[in-house]
């Protein structure tokens, strides 16, 4: 992660990162050109409508600009390629999965289940920085989200902002042998592909997208779906995933999951690295070590 010390550093790396001009910047934002000078050689802050904008047009963390758009800026850091921030060395990377266990009961009233309505725009749009989403998963989060409301989860921050998601599809046991067998892509679910997990003999759980802001709200989200699984009557459940960040791979295999295939890596076109790999597995062993 960088370092930022000020609001100007922050939006020049994102003009170079997005191949953009300052003047380009400025019409996306409904300001004068020298409004986005002023800013990045830091000579005047950004105003609290305009905050709200520049959150929206680059979908940069809300608390991050609010900690550098200010007379004295909070130092964060930040990752463009992984899209989180931190405020200290410490919290730069996650902690291993048995951390998480130890501190599972710790729960934020900042999660609520996704409102389709209102949030699904914000979470395409953040999802798109490292997965296709096409009409059809919409509609899968859609119904996901009646199916199993425990896990399909939005996180704000103290403003009331954006901070992350996780989506949870409970999927029939054909779909999951597809996706076993690379016979479908992710982006090819579809309703069918659903069940209601409450009416199988072994539920079966795709953990189809969980990304947040910084380190902090995944720290709760991932609480809130352990909890949710290790309290589940029926412990005879399957949970699988095709996770494409090393840190989210790393945590499904310290928790047990067994990794079925690899994928190719590389980067895509935003420069986020990615490693497509199939695990599944459940956390019973993990949480009752």
């Amino acid at each position: 992660m960088k370092k930022y010390t000020s609001l100007g550093e922050l939006l020049t790396d994102y003009r170079k990162i997005k191949n953009i001009s300052q003047a380009d910047l400025a019409v996306n934002l409904n300001v004068d050109t020298r409004t986005v000078q002023r800013w990045e050689k830091n000579i005047t802050l950004v105003k609290a409508d305009k905050e709200d904008i520049l959150v929206q047009e680059t979908l940069l963390p809300h608390q991050l600009i609010r900690n550098l758009n200010a007379s004295n800026p909070i130092a964060t850091s930040y990752d463009f390629s992984i899209r989180k921030y931190s405020l200290t060395k410490l919290s730069n990377t996650l902690p291993e999965a048995s951390w998480f266990k130890t501190q599972m009961e710790i729960e934020t009233k900042r999660i609520r289940t996704i409102d389709y309505d209102k949030d699904i725009d914000y979470i395409v749009k953040h999802m798109q920085f490292h997965k296709p989403v096409s009409k059809n998963i919409a509609n899968v989060i859609r119904e996901s989200i009646k199916l199993l409301p425990e896990l399909n989860l939005i996180i704000e921050d103290d403003s009331g902002y954006y901070s992350g998601h996780f989506l949870m599809f409970p999927i029939n046991l054909n779909t999951y042998e597809e996706l076993k067998e690379k016979k479908i892509a992710e982006n090819e679910l579809n309703i069918d592909c659903l069940i209601n997990y409450k009416t199988q003999s072994k539920p079966i759980f795709f953990g189809f997208d969980f990304t947040a802001d910084c380190n902090d709200d995944i720290f709760y989200l991932l609480n809130q779906v352990l909890r949710f699984l290790r309290d589940i009557p029926n412990q005879n459940y399957l949970f699988c995933s095709i996770p494409l960040r090393h840190d989210n791979f790393e945590l499904n295999k310290q928790a047990g999951l067994r990794i079925i295939w690899e994928g190719q890596k590389g980067k895509n076109k935003y420069g986020l690295e990615i490693a497509p790999r199939f695990q599944e597995g459940n956390f019973n062993e993990f949480l009752s070590e």
